[in-house]
């Protein structure tokens, strides 16, 4: 049997792996499928049809699974997925999805989520993925594999952010964010690479020398977005050993429905 403190209240239709730990005063709701070995803290609340995986630690006081905050929002049956090995820290606010987009809101694997984050309705996030305190998420909005999102960072609704791209603090997000590229300000504007994070990721010298002339294409040598996508595809070739991160920024500014921040 899962270890349950007994003022919780589990409904006796939730799914929890027998390893599982729930604590004081939280509260599962029917439609709830919990992993192994995650640990549920005190005054949490997880609701709707959510799923939780393996090895997932939620602090004292969140909110996960509640209906979206979206006026559309009619009680369809839409869901909220969260992987394996994710930290949620306190008061942090995950929604279900909506009918007008994927059905879901998505969170991968080995997340570090700071207190008072929210994830609103659709948004799809990767994994290695670290949201510092009073990170917001608007509906729709995507974030690649190893972003890093600064203290009270907002992020308007449907905008994407590449892998590898952080922001500053308090920067205000309302288009976007290339792969490895750094927002700061409101509104938020690029201020270099994230060089530090690709250091630390394993990225040789010469590939960040080569990604760093990949963003001045794009940002510094005066180009129209379509010279720039024509000169990245060039560099491609120049750097080989560089050649899948510069496709991929290239890609991300070809499919970019939104613009990018320039």
């Amino acid at each position: 049997m899962a270890n349950i403190h007994p003022t919780a209240i589990v409904d006796p239709k939730a799914e929890l792996d027998d390893s599982v730990e729930i604590g004081a005063y939280s509260i599962v709701g029917p439609n709830v499928k919990i992993g192994a070995r995650t640990k549920v803290g005190p005054h949490v609340v997880i609701e709707g049809h959510t799923t939780i995986g393996c090895d997932n630690t939620f602090f004292q006081f969140s909110s996960i699974g509640a209906a979206p905050q979206d006026k559309k929002y009619k009680g369809e049956p839409t869901l909220l997925e969260i992987g394996d090995r994710n930290t949620i820290r306190e008061f942090c606010t995950f929604n279900l999805g909506t009918a007008q987009d994927a059905g879901a809101t998505r969170i991968a694997s080995d997340n570090w989520i700071m207190a008072y984050v929210h994830v609103a309705h659709d948004c799809q996030l990767g994994s290695n993925i670290i949201l510092a305190n009073n990170v917001t998420l608007a509906g729709h909005v995507h974030l690649a594999d190893w972003v890093f999102l600064g203290g009270f960072t907002t992020i308007h609704q449907f905008c994407h952010v590449g892998a590898h791209a952080m922001t500053a603090f308090t920067a205000a997000v309302s288009q976007d964010v290339p792969p490895f590229v750094t927002a700061a300000g409101n509104r938020a504007v690029p201020a270099g690479i994230n060089s530090e994070g690709l250091k630390r990721r394993g990225f040789t010298p010469e590939q960040i020398a080569a990604i760093k002339r990949a963003y001045k294409l794009v940002y510094r040598a005066g180009l129209s977005l379509d010279d720039a996508k024509s000169a990245l595809a060039q560099e491609e070739i120049k750097s080989p050993a560089a050649a899948e991160s510069i496709r991929m920024l290239r890609e991300f500014v070809e499919n970019s429905s939104r613009g990018i921040i320039r």
